[in-house]
């Protein structure tokens, strides 16, 4: 459901929120987040919250680090693990420098202008996210070790799959946040687990799995586990992957648009890796375990850059797996 600012207002005295989690990422896509309190919520949607961004990576800046945060109050979810009475509540917020202007580091504002400029030419983009992470045992003092979770293999079952129990526990919180997965399933890597979504909007999606993998790793945490999502966790075995599931149509056309966005892909997929592939172990996954290796694509070795998987009417898609 999508709120408006109003609407967060009455919810929140209706519903004993407490606090209120303004949140937002870094440039490598790592959730940051800044809590008040309910009686300074009406002054964050008019004014914005300072926040100092001086340690936040993309964010800093030697002149001035003053930022503010505006939430977005279509976004507002409950976070279930916390307390029924005295709830917390999260939105994703807007960047803006000091004078009003939006921050030029702002990643999401960077992706609804993105998808603002798509939409105004006629065409309208769907994702969907395909997300994999180990879980390792803790040590003693509550550390994370390499000791994976389980010893499975892709797609076994309980008792072999002890993550079973653990995906069950994701999807049913995601569920009471307002998002739907699609399917679940132990992944070729011990210890390994992936989780799909249904496709949405790029914005709704891009929300969602950052909202993702803050619940994994509480859900993981909760049971005295630790979730990995780094690309290569384990040497000599499967990274991974963040497969993203994109369809385009023109609103105006019946005419296939795969074969044009997989081309414009292809053409920009070295400068698009820098960006997508922030880290060095982004770069040991590639080309090992079914990763992609080649600048290439093809409906069925799933090895390639980009994939068609088998699938009829609304749910054809292309799959970026890099």
């Amino acid at each position: 459901m999508s709120y408006t600012n109003e609407e967060v207002l009455q919810f929140v005295l209706e519903e004993d929120v407490k606090f209120i989690r303004l949140a937002f990422c870094d440039v490598f896509g790592t959730q940051k987040n800044i809590s008040i309190m309910p009686h300074e919520l009406e002054r964050a949607f008019k004014y914005g919250i300072a926040i100092d961004a001086w340690s936040i990576k993309g964010l800093e800046s030697e002149i001035s680090s003053d930022l503010f945060l505006y939430p977005d109050s279509s976004t507002l979810t409950f976070l279930p693990w916390r307390p029924e009475h005295g709830k917390v509540i999260r939105m994703y917020c807007d960047i803006l420098y000091p004078n009003g202007e939006i921050c030029l580091m702002d990643t999401r504002n960077i992706l609804r202008k993105a998808n603002e400029y798509a939409l105004s030419k006629g065409y309208e983009f769907q994702f969907g996210a395909e997300m994999e992470f180990y879980l390792f045992n803790l040590d003693d003092n509550g550390q994370p070790t390499l000791i994976p979770y389980d010893n499975a293999g892709y797609m076994d079952v309980a008792p072999m799959d002890a993550g079973e129990n653990i995906r069950r526990e994701i999807c049913l919180t995601l569920e009471e946040m307002g998002i739907y997965p699609e399917s679940s399933h132990h992944e070729e890597g011990p210890g390994q687990n992936e989780i799909d979504f249904r496709y949405s909007s790029p914005l709704i999606a891009a929300d969602n799995a950052i909202t993702f993998k803050g619940v994994v790793k509480t859900i993981a945490h909760v049971n005295g586990i630790f979730a990995d999502f780094s690309p290569k966790p384990l040497p000599g075995k499967p990274g991974n992957g963040m497969h993203i599931n994109f369809s385009v149509k023109n609103k105006n056309s019946k005419e296939d648009l795969t074969p044009y966005a997989i081309a414009g892909i292809m053409k920009h997929i070295n400068e698009m890796t820098l960006f997508l592939n922030p880290l060095l172990k982004s770069y040991n996954r590639l080309g090992d375990f079914k990763a992609p290796r080649y600048i290439s694509w093809s409906k069925e070795n799933r090895s390639q850059l980009i994939r068609i998987p088998a699938a009829k009417g609304e749910y054809k898609r292309c799959e970026l797996r890099s």
